[in-house]
């Protein structure tokens, strides 16, 4: 049985160009591999370098036809990088798909084999992404990490802005959540992930770009406050495992599966004492408050 687990954050800097971003990619996938990764992550739409979509429409249609097959030849080299290096890979890239294409997130595993495929469900629509097709749902998968499994559950960088995201993962089983990122992260956008994962008892990993393209700040935080005997001085432990500077790298983290699923069955977060009777707004779609109002907000539905 697998008692740690080993994450690679692949925080780049984009190319511009697929051709050459799929090639950046295998070479950081290969580094991970050597420096022992159970699993590599590149950061949010990685095919494209997460190119700007252009306003006008000749220009969005150009850029929506960047998008490619989930067995393009593009995803399929990830697939044989994972089955080649024993390794399982999260990649990222505009998916083709009826309408308008999605921003996707497809985890191989290390045989090569797709275990989970996410679209992000909250597109920027006020942005570019108006030009993308919103998912619909958050799924969790079993990955085999060397004869033992964890299950692992995808949100894309905004969804990490929602609370609901994180917490229909972990009811839907999650033990780590992995979030390709394409924005600014350093300060409160990091403290989202830490809040996330304290009140899911749920690790999370975030890949985002190294500078120039963004800031880096990839993390991980392992959704582990609290220790068995107490707090030394009354202080919560510190659940941040790793934060990156700004620069490219492979940046390797290590999680006790142990420890996080002795602290599950512990403490008091996730869904044990929840009283979902009294959330009942949480599922209205309507929307509650007026000011929230917002003409383009695609709330509930899909773009075609």
């Amino acid at each position: 049985m697998v008692t740690d687990l080993r994450l690679a954050l692949c925080q780049c800097a984009s190319r511009g160009d697929p051709q050459a971003n799929l090639q950046k990619g295998l070479a950081v996938c290969s580094k991970a591999a050597d420096e022992g990764a159970d699993i590599a992550i590149l950061p949010e739409m990685w095919q494209i370098g997460y190119a700007p979509c252009p306003d006008d429409a000749a220009g969005r249609v150009t850029w929506q036809e960047m998008a490619i097959a989930r067995h393009d030849p593009w995803v399929d080299a990830f697939r044989k990088a994972a089955s080649n290096l024993n390794m399982a890979i999260l990649t990222t890239f505009l998916e083709q798909w009826p309408g308008a294409p999605r921003n996707t997130a497809l985890l191989i595993d290390r045989r090569g084999r797709d275990v989970l495929c996410y679209a992000k469900v909250h597109t920027c629509d006020w942005g570019m992404e108006k030009a993308l097709t919103p998912g619909e749902s958050f799924e969790v998968a079993r990955l085999d990490i060397d004869g033992d499994f964890i299950n692992v559950g995808v949100m894309i960088c905004a969804d990490r802005e929602f609370p609901e995201s994180a917490r229909e993962l972990m009811l839907s089983g999650a033990e780590i959540i992995l979030v390709p990122n394409a924005c600014p992260m350093a300060g409160e956008r990091t403290n989202q992930l830490r809040s996330r994962a304290f009140e899911n008892m749920t690790a999370i990993a975030t890949v985002n770009y190294a500078a120039p393209d963004q800031d880096g700040h990839s993390s991980v935080f392992d959704g582990m406050v609290f220790e068995p005997d107490g707090q030394p001085n009354g202080q919560p432990r510190d659940q941040l495992v790793l934060e990156a500077d700004g620069g490219e790298g492979v940046y390797l983290a290590t999680l006790s599966l142990d420890a996080l699923r002795e602290y599950r069955r512990r403490e008091t977060m996730g869904d044990a004492y929840r009283k979902p009777t009294a959330y009942r707004r949480l599922l209205s779609n309507e929307v509650c408050v007026p000011v929230f109002k917002r003409p383009d907000s695609r709330r509930g539905s899909v773009i075609t």
